[in-house]
């Protein structure tokens, strides 16, 4: 997809989603192994937390597809067996363990959400286009506020979140220009529902604020495009146009046995370390 610059020389308008910009940033040689480079190379195997994470997701939506009378704290219990994902757990006690956490959480979580506060969308796609860049993306629930759009994005990690990461966090930014261009409507609220910790971390953008958002991934955005054109078209070497960026995070990069740099930087993790008992 190509638009003209201000030159009349083409310039490409980079299609992506905040994670395809956040996997550039945080290691362009991960983003190649996932994006660029086909056939993709196989990948580790799955980590059992995102498989706990996806699963609350979907008993979430389900809940919420419900007929009102039925969205009861309870009924998450039920969603919750038919939704369960079983990847990368060390076992069978392990799954049952995690599968009581999690129905621990959705039931205190539920305990405090209007059941009768329909959202404007749930899983909803949001798109926009800058001069730069088309993103896209999908909202876990997008709800209405006496008419006003709030980005929710669900979060179960073990780590500690903030206010400071709904504010930092691109994707949310992203999310909340999205959805007002989508939906027509300014969007300048921003929540993290952490259901492990049992906390919902607030931020309201400015304008100013989410225009600096848009800017800083719109030159993520031309960085990857650079990275892009050096490496098929002017004969850069792999590394060269995607280098990696090795640290801490190595330990759980789902392409690590690809990368001696990444092994070095970090020390391998089983499936199911990063679960929020830690595993045991």
């Amino acid at each position: 997809m190509e638009q003209l610059g201000l030159a009349g020389m083409p310039t490409r308008l980079f299609s992506c989603t905040p994670s395809k910009l956040a996997s550039f940033a945080e290691c362009p040689r991960r983003y190649r192994m996932t994006y660029v480079d086909r056939p993709t190379p196989p990948r580790g195997a799955p980590w059992a937390h995102n498989a706990l994470g996806a699963t609350v997701h979907n008993v979430l939506r389900s809940w919420w597809l419900l007929p009102r009378p039925q969205r009861t704290p309870e009924a998450s219990r039920k969603l919750l067996r038919e939704a369960w994902i079983s990847d990368g757990y060390r076992d069978a006690e392990q799954q049952a363990a995690a599968k009581e956490l999690a129905a621990g959480w959705l039931e205190r979580y539920l305990e405090k959400v209007d059941p009768g506060a329909e959202p404007f969308g749930l899983e909803r796609t949001v798109a926009m286009r800058t001069e730069r860049l088309a993103v896209s993306g999908r909202i876990d629930r997008l709800d209405d506020r006496d008419g006003e759009p709030v980005v929710v994005d669900y979060k179960t990690g073990r780590s500690a979140l903030s206010e400071s990461d709904a504010a930092g966090s691109q994707a949310l930014a992203l999310y909340a220009l999205a959805a007002a261009r989508t939906l027509r409507r300014p969007c300048q609220r921003v929540e993290l529902h952490h259901l492990s910790a049992g906390e919902v971390y607030t931020y309201v953008h400015t304008p100013e604020r989410l225009e600096r958002h848009l800017r800083r991934a719109e030159a993520t955005a031309a960085d990857a495009v650079e990275a892009e054109t050096a490496f098929k078209e002017a004969g850069a070497s792999a590394d060269e146009a995607f280098p990696p960026a090795p640290g801490p995070r190595c330990s759980w990069c789902d392409f690590r046995r690809h990368c001696p740099e990444g092994q070095a930087a970090a020390p391998a993790k089983e499936p199911w370390a990063a679960l929020p008992s830690g595993g045991e």
